[in-house]
């Protein structure tokens, strides 16, 4: 298939565009590189430097491409910054999105893989989390997403184009050429592994004093690659709808920091400090949708191995993408 892949210079868009050139898929590459990286494109890939702000971009972008699908991963995604800055964060991923389906529409592409949040659900009403929860997300970011999806229904229900929507849980990890470098970093691993690295002094732990095994909240951590995976199973026909993607487990941010500790062998300190506001408890995915209807099966599901692929990554990119 071709294959366009919206904000495929970031994280998440760089390992997928390597997976999909893999697997002998034509890409291309559309990014504004506000906050990706060139040298984070595939060179297998074709490079389109456009932003979805600007329509036009897009639409000249499929009118000469003409994909056979879109995956899109293009958006602001920093929860923190959502909250101080909301009207760029509606911008760039809500009229972005209109843009892309707008043109999706007009040039007549006919499937999109929506790269979405569990963020969308707020605080969950049960743990495992599956796609049966009510949305109700409770931060810009995740509201801005959870607008993404109900345009994108909208456009399946009126117009026919196919939507697959990718609710995230943690991405970590790396593959050999491509990891993780947010500038500012604002992910647990990575952030502790700076420590490592000794860009950081310690690690601050945002309350100990949760309902969990050791105090600490419990997230979700999914390999890039697994994450990666699942678009492209996401891409055969007739897939539609919601998924889950985690791995189910989950890990406190104390047994985070010491699996990083025994991974690195330094021993990053770490200093508790006041719990954050809006952090919930706990946040695992039920991922069973996923599994039995994109035959999804994680292949990293493994937390040493997920931070062994990004310490590895980070100790051969000790400055991420950039020269210095």
């Amino acid at each position: 298939m071709k294959i366009l892949v919206a904000g495929g210079a970031g994280y998440i868009g760089s390992v997928t565009t390597q997976m999909l050139c893999d697997a002998d898929h034509q890409v291309v590459v559309f990014d504004n590189l506000e906050r990706g990286y060139r040298p984070a494109v595939d060179p297998r890939a074709h490079f389109i430097q456009g932003d979805l702000r600007n329509k036009q971009d897009i639409q000249s972008a499929l009118e000469v491409e003409q994909p056979d699908a879109i995956i899109h991963f293009a958006a602001y995604i920093e929860v923190g910054e959502s909250m101080k800055e909301p009207l760029p964060f509606f911008e760039n991923n809500v009229t972005g999105s209109l843009n892309l389906m707008q043109a999706m529409v007009e040039t007549g592409c006919k499937k999109l893989i929506f790269s979405s949040t569990c963020a969308t659900y707020g605080t969950p009403e049960k743990i495992p989390m599956d796609e049966s929860l009510p949305q109700h997300p409770e931060s810009v970011y995740g509201e801005s997403k959870l607008l993404c999806e109900k345009i994108f229904q909208w456009a399946e229900k009126i117009h026919g184009v196919e939507c697959v929507f990718l609710r995230y849980f943690n991405a970590c990890g790396a593959t050999e050429a491509y990891g993780e470098a947010h500038i500012p970093e604002s992910h647990l691993i990575p952030l502790i592994l700076q420590v490592a690295q000794g860009k950081r002094e310690k690690i601050y732990i945002f309350g100990d004093d949760y309902e969990t095994r050791d105090g600490t909240c419990v997230r979700d951590y999914i390999h890039i690659k697994d994450l990666a995976q699942a678009h492209i199973l996401a891409l055969k026909p007739e897939i539609r709808g919601a998924y889950n993607l985690g791995n189910g487990g989950g890990y406190t941010v104390k047994e985070v920091i010491d699996v990083c500790r025994n991974v690195t062998g330094h021993p990053i300190p770490a200093e508790v400090q006041p719990r954050r506001e809006g952090d919930c408890t706990i946040l695992v995915a039920d991922a069973t949708k996923a599994h039995h209807e994109l035959g999804w099966d994680p292949q990293y599901p493994d937390l040493e191995t997920i931070v062994k692929t990004a310490w590895a990554w980070h100790q051969a990119h000790p400055n991420g993408y950039s020269p210095e």
